[in-house]
């Protein structure tokens, strides 16, 4: 291939992938033609792109960027499983397809510049929490004093208003109320 068509090729890579943060990269070598096609269109729907890339030129594309990170990853032939939607969705859905499809190789994943080596990678990556997971649990973490402190300032009264509840419906029915000692 001659100088100025790889230069085009990494010019290419560099416009499509701008924008990545992280992606995931997969092995599809001895998968039929339709579940490769079944697994792009499956993908497609999330919004997620798979590209098979050439290795050298991706990794000249890739310096300087948070896809750098692949480079350990970029051995044989890969394809790049990316998308706007958050790299642990694509992680997650990419683990539950290998479970059916045993042709399906999860080589690794990328995220904001960390590399996660082979299946474990991938698979410990799909548990990590997406952004949106992370920024709801923060927030409950943050308003949980708040919510107990409610919660006690609230008990008191409300078992006083509880007490008056009762003494009320026993003197609606007739009974006595006698007065408890101390």
């Amino acid at each position: 291939m001659s100088k100025p068509i790889k230069n085009m090729i990494v010019s290419e890579y560099k416009k499509r992938f701008e924008d990545i943060e992280g992606a995931v990269l997969i092995e599809i070598r001895g998968m039929p033609t339709k579940t490769t096609t079944l697994l792009r269109a499956q993908m497609r729907t999330s919004d997620v792109r798979v590209t098979v890339v050439k290795n050298t030129l991706a990794k000249r594309a890739f310096m300087g960027t948070p896809l750098e990170a692949l480079a350990p990853g970029l051995k044989g032939p890969r394809a790049i499983v990316y998308g706007k939607t958050s790299v642990v969705t694509i992680a997650r859905e990419l683990v539950k397809s290998a479970k059916t499809n045993d042709k399906l190789a999860l080589m690794g994943a990328c995220i904001d510049g960390s590399w996660f080596d082979g299946v474990d990678g991938v698979t410990r990556l799909s548990k990590f929490p997406t952004r949106e997971e992370a920024q709801s649990q923060l927030i409950t973490l943050v308003l949980s004093p708040a919510r107990k402190l409610v919660g006690t300032v609230i008990a008191p009264g409300s078992r006083l208003l509880g007490v008056v509840k009762e003494i009320q419906t026993r003197l609606e029915k007739g009974e006595t109320i006698a007065a408890k000692a101390s």
